[in-house]
């Protein structure tokens, strides 16, 4: 069974839309064919096509399944606005290695200052086709940017910084949620960094080469990520 689409509820009837009739339809499937739903939240059903038209579909839910395993505690990757294509390449990659949210940050040596309403609803587009694709029942939520002074985190906060010599396995608990926080290509300003010193942040390093902005939350993610499978 390998359509797998999202869905608002996983309720025992559930309609969809033009939209996601024409994909179904795309799909090659028919009346009586069954597929899976998930919720973005973490449940995870069987479904079974009922009803499908140009205008709408109709499924009828079936029994639970168990999603893919996340991480014990939930990721938030805080990043900085990268320009052009970076932060959706970013996002799929994050959704892909497991993360619960995505925080968008403005910095002092950010690419951009601001993100436009359809290139955020892009990046929650690709966040929501990463889930289906990599088989995640949860599908993080991107967060409209924050001014760096603004952004709370709870747990612990890791931040890549050429500049340290801590490792992450020296630090890294799952006793709490955990938050990684990378910045753009002119990297955080001294002012940026103490201030998030002071907070609690961790300065951890990513190995002796300077890494660029799409690059170092990937490898921040996936050193993290796999020690909590």
């Amino acid at each position: 069974m390998s359509v797998r689409i999202k869905v608002e509820a996983l309720t025992p009837t559930i309609a969809l839309g033009m939209r996601e009739a024409r994909h179904l339809q795309v799909l090659r499937l028919g009346l009586g064919d069954g597929l899976r739903v998930f919720d973005g939240q973490g449940s995870e059903a069987e479904a079974t096509l009922t009803e499908l038209t140009e205008m709408g579909a109709v499924l009828t839910l079936g029994a639970g399944v168990q999603a893919t395993a996340e991480t014990p505690q939930p990721v938030t990757l805080a990043i900085a606005l990268l320009k052009g294509d970076k932060l959706s390449d970013v996002t799929r990659a994050a959704t892909e290695l497991g993360v619960a949210r995505i925080q968008l940050l403005i910095t002092r040596h950010a690419d951009a200052r601001e993100i436009g309403t359809q290139k955020l609803l892009r990046l929650r587009r690709v966040a929501e086709e990463a889930s289906k694709q990599s088989r995640r029942a949860i599908t993080p939520e991107v967060m409209e940017p924050l001014p760096l002074a603004e952004f709370a985190w709870s747990g612990t906060l890791f931040l890549a910084h050429p500049g340290s010599r801590a490792t992450l396995a020296e630090h890294l608990s799952w006793a709490a949620p955990v938050t990684v926080l990378t910045g753009p290509e002119g990297g955080f300003s001294d002012p940026e960094v103490g201030q998030l010193q002071e907070r609690g942040a961790v300065l951890v390093t990513l190995g002796p080469r300077i890494l660029r902005a799409e690059t170092a939350p990937i490898a921040l993610l996936g050193a993290i990520v796999a020690t909590g499978v």
